[in-house]
């Protein structure tokens, strides 16, 4: 354990969120979690600056790390280059290096069908999700050239499968796919490792729907052949971890799929 101390990470939507067992209720701030237990110093940002802050003061308090939170939000409206820029400054001036980018953070209208869908939720999905992964590799990359880096980008089943309802968020989780797939050609000569996940995984926001809408839960989400759906921690967090190890070079480009937390190479 510690294997990572003395690097920095910066992961995108990564606000403190819990199940109501007090388990990691969301992916990024589950990916936190594993980092921070690694002493990695960890750069998190959000649109939600209390959860930004509630992870900050527990991740530090347990893990004995630093972590620097930044509001930031890529959106249709937005200067995003130069809100990504911001990003990329601070954690420079704090830490002085990137050595892992998670780009973590999506938005979505789900539950709009294609022809109900409007611009501004399409906008929504893939500025949040494509174009941020887009504004911060770019900005990004001098720098994971310097520490031969690593990159981990999202992706989905509501794209690989098509899910209902989701066709703005299942568009934007393509293209992440076809983005990072490209990045892993051209960035691999430089030593910058780039890999996406396509996680299932237990999180506060299924857990609300599926309190709050037992029926439609019971008929839109299915339980994994393993049996549970992955563990934000635990699983999808400790496959981040691994993917920043320079054991794991030999996997740029790959995609690893978790089916309810079994890490699988397709």
């Amino acid at each position: 354990m510690g294997f990572l101390k003395g690097k920095t990470a910066i992961i995108t939507g990564a606000g403190r969120s819990v199940l109501s067992d007090g388990r990691c209720g969301s992916i990024g701030y589950g990916i936190a979690t594993a980092y921070a237990k690694e002493g990695a110093n960890l750069v998190i940002t959000g649109r939600n600056e209390a959860k930004l802050s509630s992870a900050k003061e527990e991740l530090e308090q347990l893990y004995n790390i630093k972590v620097l939170t930044i509001q930031a939000d890529v959106n249709a409206n937005a200067d995003n280059e130069k809100v990504v820029a911001n990003v990329i400054q601070q954690t420079i001036d704090t830490f002085g290096r990137i050595d892992v980018l998670i780009n973590n953070a999506q938005a979505s209208a789900s539950g709009v069908t294609l022809a109900d869908h409007t611009t501004e939720q399409f906008n929504l999905a893939m500025y949040s999700g494509l174009y941020a992964a887009f504004y911060y590799m770019q900005a990004c990359y001098p720098h994971l050239v310097k520490t031969k880096g690593s990159v981990i980008n999202f992706a989905s089943g509501a794209g690989l499968f098509g899910n209902y309802g989701q066709c703005a968020y299942a568009a934007a989780k393509e293209g992440i796919r076809g983005l990072t797939r490209v990045a892993a050609t051209e960035w691999a000569k430089d030593g910058v490792n780039v890999n996406i996940i396509c996680p299932l995984a237990w999180t506060a926001q299924l857990e609300q729907f599926q309190n709050k809408y037992p029926e439609a839960f019971e008929k839109n989400v299915h339980t994994p052949p393993a049996g549970h759906f992955g563990d934000a921690e635990l699983e999808i967090g400790r496959v981040c971890v691994q993917l920043a190890s320079p054991d794991f070079k030999y996997m740029t480009g790959e995609t690893i799929t978790l089916e309810g937390g079994l890490g699988q190479r397709p």
